[in-house]
């Protein structure tokens, strides 16, 4: 069956990316009720903070960030205001890691840039005075064949706080050069906006005294994939773009037959035959994905499947993934982030949720474990990395016999899904008397730290846990026993009164008082068929419980240092517009260590 969509030429019906599972996200549960993608690590890379003392900068709205590797090195980008999104002044700013968990200080690359009093935007009422542009970009990082890397952004104007600055009036894209030895070159425009007739502050790429730079920036120049991307920014008539129009946030991906997939906000997409220099029909949403106005990335992997990442709901949380075969067909949809931390500042258009993801773009480098590495802003505030192995898992191998001094070093998480925020890390380190632990380490009162293993799916099952809290006068660790939708039907605290205690329907149950520093063997057998459970505790049975949820079965083990979080949920007013108190003040350190993990069946 063929058809003849605008113009574009004669297309195979058939030819379009689709997603073909029956998987669907359910919003009233951050994490959608989806299952993990085994071995997912979330780390953040900047918890921002209005007093500086955490980042140099105190400015709370952070937004788009983009990922390379090059050089040995990750680097990513992303777009900063003062409060919130299109209120100037704009910058952009960079961070650097040499194994995608610690992260550098943000260092500014492209500065506030003052625009001229009296300068106005074709219909729209407004005159600048004492106003500086916003960054607005959807592309961040270029490696040239001859192996130099650029980083880019877009000096836009908004005369207002309604006013978009990607409507085609802006300034234009600046581009400086990022050097083995981490210096950056000067910042030149590589490309100006037609409207913008005023003098620069700073001069166009061809004036550099460096030929290298100078056609490393042609080299992009005539890239169509690479100059798609600038279309909302562009001018709306800028021959530099092939496919003019609203197709905001550009991602693409090539199938083995040299055909390339492209991918828009809305899971709008297309095919192009020849590297994006035309397109066989104008983007039309995908069959079957379910995406709003928010990012979707696509990416070939290194086992070459093909994966999409983007939020499957109406509203920007959760993210997930999905997994296909031959980059056409999506089959399953898993589940990549699924927490929303405290919208600790109000602002202008800030949306709740892990969004605006992006990954390593076509010929922007590899990392070295071969994994796919994506990046994402949390609440428009925070900005965060993902790292999920590839080939992409979604059952465990076995139960779980983790005992994380004898796990190979650089390994021990292999299985685990963590989620690791900066004053909640979560890591392997070793304990006093040298024994290797996981760690769980909580001093911000609005987040927490978590680590998760999946098993497999099981009616009848014992567990045995060792933990060690270092407080007994503070913090709290939730263990639970979840099925594979997210669903706790058992959960076991140490709360921060000495208590040691499980959830029996409202209300909870002492099992023990525990102290600070002390080691505690727990085994725990249960059966979802009786929905009967008995927990140990260094050899002292506290007796049989009620599940106080029903399960089919377990399928994760959860440690988490924070109760279970249900706001925002989908009645939640879109805008927030106040600030949580005392944003800037650490709580008291809680501490966990984790010496081993067994599971088993019977």
């Amino acid at each position: 069956m063929c058809v003849q969509l605008l113009g574009f030429g004669i297309v195979q019906a058939q030819d379009t990316i689709r997603y073909a599972a029956s998987t669907l996200v359910n919003v009233d549960y951050h994490h959608g009720q989806l299952s993990p993608a085994i071995g997912v690590h979330s780390i953040q890379t900047l918890r921002v903070n209005r007093d500086n003392k955490e980042t140099g900068f105190g400015w709370t709205y952070n937004h788009a960030p983009m990922l390379a590797y090059w050089n040995n090195t990750f680097y990513l980008n992303y777009l900063s205001n003062p409060v919130g999104e299109h209120v100037p002044p704009g910058q952009t700013l960079l961070q650097t890691s040499s194994d995608g968990n610690t992260w550098s200080k943000p260092q500014i690359i492209f500065p506030p840039y003052k625009i001229p009093d009296g300068t106005t935007k074709k219909d729209y009422p407004g005159v600048a005075k004492n106003l500086y542009a916003v960054m607005h970009q959807r592309m961040g990082f270029f490696v040239s064949k001859s192996n130099r890397l650029l980083t880019l952004g877009f000096y836009g104007i908004a005369l207002d706080a309604k006013d978009d600055p990607n409507d085609g009036n802006g300034i234009g894209r600046v581009v400086r050069e990022i050097f083995k030895d981490g210096k950056l070159g000067p910042i030149y425009f590589i490309r100006h906006n037609e409207s913008w007739k005023q003098k620069s502050e700073y001069p166009l790429y061809t004036t550099s005294k460096d030929k290298d730079f100078i056609a490393a920036c042609d080299e992009l120049l005539a890239n169509k994939l690479m100059t798609q991307q600038w279309v909302e920014e562009a001018d709306r008539i800028d021959p530099i773009i092939s496919l003019k129009g609203e197709y905001k946030a550009f991602s693409y991906y090539h199938l083995p037959d040299g055909r390339v997939v492209g991918l828009w906000k809305n899971a709008l997409t297309s095919i192009s035959k020849d590297d994006g220099a035309s397109w066989l029909y104008r983007p039309k949403r995908a069959p079957g994905f379910v995406n709003s106005n928010a990012k979707i990335w696509g990416q070939k992997t290194s086992d070459g499947k093909y994966v999409t990442v983007y939020n499957p709901s109406e509203f920007r949380w959760p993210l997930a993934l999905s997994v296909s075969d031959d980059g056409l067909t999506y089959k399953n949809l898993l589940l990549v982030n699924g927490e929303i931390t405290s919208m600790r500042y109000g602002g202008n258009y800030k949306s709740y949720g892990p969004q605006y993801v992006r990954g390593i773009e076509e010929g922007n480098g590899i990392p070295p474990d071969k994994k796919l590495w994506v990046t994402y802003s949390m609440n428009k505030e925070d900005i965060w990395v993902s790292s999920i192995p590839v080939p992409v898992k979604e059952k465990a191998d076995g139960q779980a016999d983790d005992d994380f001094e004898k796990l190979p070093a650089g390994r021990e998480l292999d299985s685990w899904n963590i989620y690791s925020p900066a004053w909640a890390p979560v890591k392997v380190e070793k304990a006093t008397g040298g024994t290797k632990v996981l760690t769980l380490k909580d001093f911000d009162p609005f987040d927490y730290a978590k680590a998760e293993r999946v098993i497999p799916a099981t009616k009848k099952l014992n567990v045995v846990f060792s933990v060690i809290p270092q407080q007994n006068k503070h913090g709290l660790l939730d263990i639970e026993f979840q099925d594979t939708k997210g669903t706790p039907g058992i959960r076991l605290s140490f709360d921060s009164t000495g208590v040691f205690r499980t959830k029996a329907g409202y209300r909870n149950k002492t099992l023990m008082k525990y102290a600070a520093g002390e080691e505690y063997k727990i085994s725990v057998s249960l059966n979802t068929e009786t929905r009967l459970y008995s927990v140990t505790v260094n050899g002292k049975d506290t007796g049989n419980n009620i599940l106080f949820a029903p399960l089919e079965s377990v399928e994760r083990i959860v440690f988490r240092t924070g109760e279970v979080r249900r706001f925002p949920n989908a009645d939640t007013p879109t805008d927030q517009m106040y600030d949580l108190k005392n944003t800037e003040k650490k709580a008291e350190k809680a501490e966990y260590y984790i010496k081993s993990l067994k599971t088993k069946s019977y």
